[in-house]
């Protein structure tokens, strides 16, 4: 079996694992600072940035970590639509805030802290699932793959429950409201 290379070494990823929730507070505290929302730009950020939240709710749908590969949903179009999500949410909120900077800053902490943590996920998921290395090889890691089927099993709102995603949607109701906040004011 050949050996899966990786981007990113491992103690740098390990690393960055740890960092992945204070780099949120950064990212907080940069868009607090920095947003300058106006209509316009929210008219056309958050829906961009609702689109990324329902697509994290409909993974975290399909989701039973650790105890079955999710293949079906946006999992059979993406191997990570969590995460995509995550950056499609960061896009609506950067375009409704109207700062290039918050862009920039969005883009380093997903491609130092997000990129490297999803190898390490998947590492763990090769671990844990055989038919891992199969599904990888015919399902793309952020960019979706449209056309394919998204499986017999449907979205569970208990597995959304018992995944917290609902935690998601408070912190977009959060960015949401700062956002609103800043273009009264």
């Amino acid at each position: 079996m050949n050996e899966r290379r990786y981007w990113f070494p491992k103690p740098y990823a390990d690393t960055v694992a740890r960092l992945r929730v204070p780099a949120g507070f950064i990212l907080v505290a940069a868009f607090l600072y920095l947003a300058s929302p106006g209509a316009g730009s929210l008219a056309i950020g958050v829906p961009v940035a609702f689109a990324g939240l329902a697509l994290r709710g409909w993974a975290a749908g399909h989701l039973e970590k650790n105890r079955e590969l999710a293949t079906s949903g946006p999992y059979a179009l993406v191997r990570n639509p969590l995460y995509l999500g995550t950056l499609i949410v960061a896009a609506g909120f950067v375009i409704a805030a109207r700062r290039w900077e918050l862009g920039v800053i969005f883009a380093l902490v997903f491609g130092g802290v997000y990129l490297p943590v999803i190898e390490l996920e998947e590492q763990h998921l090769r671990k844990l699932f055989p038919s891992y290395a199969d599904y990888a090889g015919r399902v793309p890691t952020l960019w979706p793959r449209l056309g394919n089927s998204l499986g017999p099993k449907r979205f569970q709102a208990r597995i959304y429950m018992i995944n917290q995603e609902y935690q998601a949607a408070l912190g977009f109701l959060a960015g949401l409201a700062v956002l609103l906040w800043k273009t009264v004011r």
